[in-house]
This record gives C-alpha cells, structure tokens and sequence, in this order.
C-alpha cells in the first residue's frame, strides 16, 4: 500500500472514531452504519480523484458533489437522486424538519429523518475536511481540527451521557493518523544517519520515541482529569434547560414521546417492564396510561404546540371543557423501572393531582395536561401516586353534547393548506348519514376498525399529509397511522382533535398490580366534547381496549344533560368473544387471536440501509459510475505500468538507466495512445520516424516536443530494426510527458477533458474483453466437444461391436 493510500485509510479512520461520540446524541444508533458508509464513499472518491492530474482543490469540490448526491440517496425519498428543483426542496424539507426537531427534543432524541440527515451530513462535511487536509495537502496535524470540532460538539451536547471512552478512540484515530504522516515524511528522506556508533536505521521508520510521547500524551489526558477537582461552570451548562424553578413559567425540552420515537419503540417490542402500578378501580384493566398530547399538526408531523410549563402544582388545575369535576376518583400508584428514561410522566386521564418525591424536577404544561421532566434521568426508579377522575359519559349525553366553544375549534380543528383532498373526502363519505359530531367519530371508528383496514408494524412510518394519504391508499400501518389519520380527519370535519400518546393497559402480575412492557407503547385521538372535555377514541383494530361510549347504547334522549355522569355500579359491556376459547382478553387486546390476527413483530430499523430499493438504487448508481471511469481508470493504469519502469543500471550501479527492448516499446506505444487520446489516431502503415513527423506537424508541436518525439522515435526504431543487445539509455518517460504536455496544449480544453474521462485509446480495453470472450467461448466450447467425445465414444464402441457380431451383418 503507497503512503498516500495509507494515509486515506488513516484520516477516514479517525473521522470514524471521533464520528462515534454522536452516538448518545440519538435513542438509537442505526444512522451510524450510514455515516460510516459515507465516510468510507469520499476517501474512495478522494483517493480515486488523487490518482489523475487535477488541481488539487478539484479533490474536494469532487467530494462535496458525491456527498450531496449521497445525501440526496438517502434522504430525499421519492424526489429523485439527480439534483434538481424537486430533490433540493425534498431534502430542505427534511433538514428544516431536523432544525425544528432540535428544539424540541433533548438528548437522547428520536431518530428522525432530519436529525438523522443532521449527523450524517455532519459527519461526511469533516470527513472531507480531514481528506483534504491530511491527504490532499499533507498537513495531518491541521487534521485535528475538524476532528476536535466533531468531538467538541458531540460531547458537549451528549452532557451526562458523554463518556472518556469516545475521546480516547477520537485520540487515538488521531494519533495513527499522525504517525502515518510522520512515516511519510520520513520515508522521502531515505535513510537517516545518526552517526558511526548508531548506524543507520531503514528509511520510512519513525522514531519509537515519537510514538512514545504520543501514547503517553494521550494516557495523561485521560488519567489527569481524574485528579483535578470538577467544575460545573463552562462553555456548555450541564443542564437540561428550561425553567429554572424559580417562578411559575419557563420552557422545556423533552426526548421521548413524540410520534417519531413512538414509531421506533413499536417497530421494535421489546417485553422489558417499564413500570408497575396499581388502581383501586374494577376498571383498572381498561384505563390507559396517558403521557401527553400533541395538539399541533404542521402537515410535517404531529407535535406539542406549547413550550411555556409551569411548576408541577399539588393539585391540577380544571380539566378543559369538564362542566362538573364532582365525579369519583381513581387512586393509583405508581412505580417506574430504570428500562424508562426521559419519558414524560404516565397517568390516568384527567388526572386532579399528582405525588411526586422531587416536585421541582417536573414541569406541567396547562394545555394538554402533561407532566414533562425538567431532566431526563428525573423519572428513572420514580414512585409516584396520582388521584385521577373517572369520567363515564353516556353515548346518549355525547350525542346531545353542546358546540365547542370557538378558541377550542380554531385551534383543534385547524389543518395545512397542502392536506390531501382525500382525507376529507374520505371523512365525509364515511360519516355521510351521521347527525352529530359522537356518531361521526364513532363512524369513524368503526370503519378503521373494521376489515378493511390492517394492523402492520413493517410499514414505513410518519405522520405527515402525505404519510396519512399513503396510509388511505394502502390500509395498512400501526397505532401511530390510525390515531394521526383520524385526528386529521375528525378537524376536517370541524370536530376538535389531537393525538394522545402513552400505553396501553398493562398486564395483570396478581392482584391489583398491573406492569406495562415495552410491547404497550401506544397512540390514540383525543375528541373535545363541550362539557366532558377530551375522551379517548380507540380506532386502532387489534389493538387497545374500546371505549365504553363507542360501544352500544340507547337511542338519544330529548334533552343534553348538564353535566358529566358519574360512574354507575355496573360493569360495562365485555367486548364480543372471539372464535377461539382459549383466546384471553389480553391476547384480544395485542391481536394475537389466531394466525390472521398477530402482529408483525419485525423490527422495522430507521437506517436507510435497510432498504431494498434504496440498495439496489445505490448498486445501479455505483455500477453506473463504474462503467463511466473505467476507461479513465484503465488508461491511467496503462500509462503508469508503461512509463514506471526505471530500466538497468550502468556499470557500477552509475550512469542513465539502460532500457529493455520492452520498455522502449511501452514508452513508444504510450506516444501513441497519447496522441490518439487527444485527436491523432495512428495509422499503422508508417514507420516510427514517419509516425513522430506526422505527430509534430498535426499537433503543431513547439521544438522541445519535436524533439522528444524523435528521439522516441528512433529509440522505436532502434529496437525494432537495429541489431540485438544495443540497449538505450535516454530517459523515455520524460520525453514521453513532454511530448503529452504538448499535445494538451494543442487539443484546447474540450479535447483534454475528453482524453481524461473517455479516452479513444481505451477502445483496446473492450477489444481485449472480446478477444478473452471469444477466446473463452472457444476454449469451453473444445471443452465441451472433447468431453462429449470422450464419454460418447465408448458408446459408439459398444454399439459397433454389437452391430458386428449380430447375424447377417
């Protein structure tokens, strides 16, 4: 391997190093196979553009288009690969997305598809960087640089997550590379001397004493910390940001529950208890654990439209739209695992108050009623009691139900210009003989859970307009895709909706405990009803438990009642029985009645690399790019082996090097090829002093360029018309990059680029392609015929004596 070579492996191996302190920065770490991939793309794309003479801030510029593209690959979807209108917009789109994703979560965020397109584009930009800078120029200790700038924003936003163990593999990388440099520069020296007592030591070794201070710089950057004392005061506050606790408002980030990280959890279940509770409700079974709602709908994604929270109160404020909160209550408590970190706080719906341990380590946001961390380890081992409101509305008294007032429409029925026409078709074709705003949703509900519609984990995730069309195209999607669509089609039709995120109920451990798993991650829609506030509509089919409103009930009385009902002493309906008798309730509720009715458990991973299409798309576009510069590649290649021989040397290992026969010839053919490249074809028919004259006068070469010419020329003819043994001593290669120099000049800048990137001399390449084709065909084919020979003429032995010894033959 050249040092330039090593040099490329050394400097894509340190940005991969310092590259994997990015990896708290997000809850997985699937993107990181992506940007490996793109690392290892531009030092080929580097190390491949080095090989030609180009300028060298080209080398670059080369790398930052095939980054793009790359991006483009991978992020843009539908809107293409080749840059253009529609694929730059497509991927501003998703980088805006990253932006604002970046002020909404804290760390560890969801892996989303702008972060992701953030960190991975992020990553490629140093791994340029750092090519050009150590490999491209030669200046590895500059490389640092960019490699301290990757770990300093990585480790300060990572905070409490950060770890020693990403700067030393960062350190290291840079260190190799570093040495690599180091062994560079002295390998162009030779052999160093260091005296008569010491000898000489073999060139292109560094010092062991060099490596030494490396290695031992790096042990005390990593050992010194441990004995100074610890600051809390810098550059980057160690905080989680947000309100500081000292008043009653203030704004807050948070990582876990969105849409985006739901979809991850879902796509892949995991049976790791996240809590336990109890409920003194005979209910308890049916009540789901609500931790938030996202009441704001940008076409995009489904988000938490507040960022103002206040201090966690003692008691709740009202709930909103609730006439009368005289109702019984539900109390529970609560007991979170170390499996659940940076999660907002689980609870029954409406909740009145909360007991928390820490009051000040959470924040409320009064308009969705969520209880948001002010730090992401605040809720790990967290016990906690919540007394909740244990609300009953009847079909009758949600049908009768008054308007909602004008603030709450305008803001829960308000949807993006670009929402697809479908999705109010659809709506008002589904709810088209409903008379009020219960049985609408109840439509609605039954007609996504009836079967037409199919609960599927596999399928590409979102919550955007066009996820929400392609999810009315196909019917197939999880909780996420049911919950964002029927919301979206509930504010269509004027009634006021949001998407609530949280769990399911969890399973009975015996008793009145119950444990939630990583299986019961789950999403439904929230529908305001004036004077009972928001309920829960549950239309994911095999999935949940359905409300009691939705399921049967009387006729509509004459006259709304006023206020919420209590809860009655009977028990509800029981949802129908299934066919099979050994199906449980809790097997009902995860759809894993039957061989039709499971769920795909396939985990659905966010890396691009997963994708078949994507992948098959990148092997037509590398096999493409192949094609093109494989004539480019070839005649380099030819060039290099004909023109890099150095020839014998005189007596005495002194004087000019002495050319073989073979290599006179090679340097000859490569005058040749090189001026077919740039618009002189040969002609075989002329000798070589009358090929170099025709050479000169079409190319119009200056005298310096003649003059090489002729004396490849006749060295050509020395070898092919003067006696054996008489060797030549001119340095050909030379005269052959003269002579190259001078056909540039002439050709004018189209014709160079065209020898570069299709050069007609590599016409010989797909000649010797056919003639090894035709020459195989041949070989198998004699093969062949001697193997049918050898095994049929036995036969035919066999058969002529049995036809000589029958009588009368």
């Amino acid at each position: 391997m050249t040092t330039r070579a090593k040099l490329t492996v050394y400097s894509a191996l340190a940005t991969a190093l310092a590259s994997l302190c990015l990896t708290p920065l997000l809850t997985t770490s699937g993107w990181l196979t992506h940007a490996l991939l793109v690392i290892a793309v531009i030092a080929a794309v580097g190390a491949g553009l080095r090989r030609f003479p180009l300028y060298r801030w080209t080398v670059p510029v080369g790398q930052l288009l095939v980054l793009l593209l790359l991006m483009l690959l991978g992020f843009a979807g539908a809107g293409g690969v080749l840059p253009g209108p529609s694929t730059m917009r497509a991927l501003d789109q998703v980088f805006s997305s990253g932006l604002d994703d970046i002020q909404q979560y804290a760390i560890p965020a969801p892996p989303t598809a702008g972060l992701r397109l953030i960190l991975v584009s992020a990553v490629g930009l140093i791994a340029v960087a750092v090519d050009t800078v150590a490999v491209t120029y030669r200046r590895s200790a500059l490389a640092g640089l960019p490699l301290l700038a990757l770990y300093s924003v990585g480790n300060g936003l990572a905070e409490e997550h950060s770890s020693w163990v990403w700067f030393a593999v960062a350190a290291a990388g840079y260190l190799l590379l570093l040495f690599a440099e180091g062994q560079d520069r002295v390998s162009r020296w030779g052999r160093v001397f260091y005296g008569g007592a010491r000898g000489s030591v073999e060139s292109g070794r560094v010092s062991p004493g060099g490596r030494q201070v490396g290695v031992l710089a790096l042990a005390v950057a990593l050992l010194l910390p441990v004995a100074l004392p610890h600051w809390s005061f810098g550059l980057l506050h160690s905080g989680s940001g947000g309100s500081n606790g000292k008043g009653t408002g203030g704004s807050l980030s948070t990582s876990l529950d969105p849409l985006v990280s739901l979809e991850a959890a879902i796509s892949k279940p995991t049976d790791a208890e996240l809590l336990t509770y109890t409920l003194d409700s005979p209910l308890a079974d049916q009540i789901y654990l609500r931790t938030g709602a996202l009441d704001q709908f940008d076409g995009t994604n489904w988000k938490l439209g507040s960022t103002t929270v206040n201090d966690l109160p003692a008691t709740l404020p009202s709930p909103e739209g609730l006439r009368n909160a005289q109702v019984p209550r539900i109390e529970g408590d609560f007991q979170i695992s170390d499996r659940l970190e940076g999660s907002w706080l689980p609870m029954p719906y409406p909740a009145a108050s909360v007991q928390v341990p820490n009051r000040g380590d959470w924040k409320l946001d009064p308009l969705t009623r969520t209880v948001l961390p002010a730090n992401d380890k605040a809720i790990r081992g967290l016990r906690y009691h919540v007394s909740s409101l244990d609300l009953r509305p009847t079909a009758t008294e949600l049908r009768l139900a008054a308007a909602s007032p004008q603030d709450i429409r305008d803001h829960y029925t308000s949807v993006p210009s670009d929402l697809p026409s479908v999705v109010a078709e659809q709506a008002k074709a589904v709810t088209a003989g409903a008379q009020n705003d219960y049985d609408r949703a109840t439509a609605l509900v039954n007609w996504f859970t009836g079967p037409g519609f199919k609960y599927d984990t596999t399928v590409n995730g979102g919550t955007g307009s066009n996820a929400i069309a392609v999810f009315l195209r196909d019917r197939r999607g999880f909780c996420v895709h049911f919950a964002s669509t029927m919301a979206a089609m509930a504010r269509v039709l004027k009634i006021p909706a949001r998407v609530a995120v949280g769990f399911t109920p969890g399973d009975s451990k015996g008793g009145d405990v119950y444990s939630v798993t990583g299986r019961m991650y789950h999403a439904w829609p929230e529908l305001y009803f004036a004077g009972y506030g928001w309920l829960r509509f549950e239309p994911t089919p095999s999935r949940g438990v359905p409300t009691r409103y939705t399921e049967a009930s009387s006729a509509p009385t004459t006259a709304p009642t006023q206020q919420a009902t209590a809860a009655p002493q009977t028990a509800p309906a029981a949802p129908a029985p299934t066919s099979d008798s050994d199906c449980t309730a809790k097997q009902r509720q995860l759809g894993e009645c039957g061989t039709d009715g499971k769920a795909v458990t396939k985990a659905a991973g966010e890396s691009w690399l997963l994708s078949g299409q994507v992948l098959g798309t990148l092997a037509a576009v590398l096999a493409l790019i192949a094609l093109l510069l494989a004539p480019m590649v070839w005649r380099a290649t030819v060039r290099r082996r004909r023109l890099g021989g150095g020839g014998r040397r005189g007596p005495g290992g002194s004087g000019p090097a002495e050319l073989t026969d073979a290599q006179v010839l090679a340097a000859w053919d490569e005058l040749i090829d090189s001026a077919w490249d740039l618009g002189i074809p040969p002609d075989e028919s002329r000798t070589p002093r009358s090929a170099a004259r025709r050479i000169t006068e079409k190319a119009q070469l200056d005298a310096d360029s003649a003059a090489a010419t002729g004396r490849l020329a006749l060295a050509a003819e020395r070898v092919l018309y003067a006696p054996p043994g008489q060797l030549t001593a001119e340095p050909l290669a030379a005269d052959v990059h003269t002579v190259r120099r001078g056909l540039q000049a002439h050709a004018g800048r189209a014709g160079r680029t065209r020898a570069l990137l299709l050069p007609p001399s590599s016409a010989q390449l797909w000649w010797r392609i056919s003639d090894t084709v035709r020459a195989a065909r041949t070989a198998v084919g004699t093969g062949l015929g001697r193997a049918v020979e050898t095994v049929s003429a036995p036969v035919r032995r066999i058969l002529g004596r049995r036809k000589r010894s029958t009588p009368g033959s």
